[in-house]
């Protein structure tokens, strides 16, 4: 399969090797739609490891990392969870929005992403020592935190940490060009407009518009849809709630796009 594409903004990719080759975990903060998933999946490609993926949420436990104990038919046996496999395999582990699990996952976090390298499953009395391969990633939205959701300090400072934003305009250009497969002349128009939306904080929009959103505009316009109706749907509708904010959003797009 082709690598996932990504476009570079710094020395992200370099820094992500080399924590990898020298056992380090990796923390990446960055608003949402910026490309931190994205950006791990390239890097699963680039280096030839599999990729475990998990969208934390209020509900995600220490268990359903590690893994349980099943019953059925057969009787009862142990499955492991994405983390387990992970550590197993020697793969990536990737935690999106990390902040949002419980605070259990910690415990078991923390001796694999510091020297111990090793992941402690209680319920089968196993220590597996992770292998050279093996990395975890997490990741989460610094906009959303607060102080009953928060990384702790001693967590934090167990990984190698990387700040994504969104790309400057003539990168952000390449990337809506290449992921919605539209002209150069386009994604300059949509990037723009994105730009000027991204100026509008005193309607205190809780997100502004992502890289992913412009990527969905840019793909409506692409599939005959009118730029005014790709650009309600997929920007001004998704960042908000509001009637008289979607239409001052609108007011904007028709600037660009009137």
């Amino acid at each position: 399969m082709d690598a996932p594409f990504y476009q570079a903004q710094g020395n992200e990719v370099s820094l992500f090797e080399q924590a990898w080759s020298h056992g380090m975990p990796v923390l990446i903060k960055g608003p949402t739609g910026c490309g931190k998933t994205r950006f791990v999946q390239h890097m699963a490609h680039r280096l030839k490891l599999p990729l475990y993926t998990v969208a934390c949420h209020d509900d995600l436990s220490a268990a359903d990392l590690v893994g349980r104990h099943l019953i059925g038919a057969d009787g009862t046996w142990w499955q492991d969870g994405p983390l387990t496999r992970a550590v197993r395999e020697g793969g990536i582990c990737y935690l999106d929005e990390v902040v949002e699990a419980r605070q259990d996952t910690a415990v078991v976090l923390h001796p694999l992403a510091d020297d111990r390298r090793e992941l402690f499953i209680e319920r089968t009395g196993e220590a597996l020592r992770a292998p050279p391969g093996f990395m975890l990633v997490v990741s989460y939205n610094p906009g959303y935190q607060n102080l009953l959701k928060g990384m702790k300090p001693s967590t934090r400072q167990r990984f190698v940490a990387l700040r994504f934003d969104y790309p400057a305009a003539s990168e952000e250009e390449r990337i809506v060009a290449n992921e919605a497969q539209v002209e150069a002349s386009l994604a300059a128009r949509v990037v723009k407009l994105g730009q000027a939306l991204r100026r509008l904080d005193q309607h205190d929009l809780e997100e502004v518009a992502s890289t992913r959103l412009l990527i969905f505009a840019a793909r409506m316009i692409r599939a005959g849809m009118s730029p005014r109706e790709a650009c309600l749907a997929c920007l001004a509708e998704p960042l908000s709630d509001d009637r008289q904010t979607v239409a001052a959003l609108m007011e904007v797009v028709d600037v660009h796009f009137g």
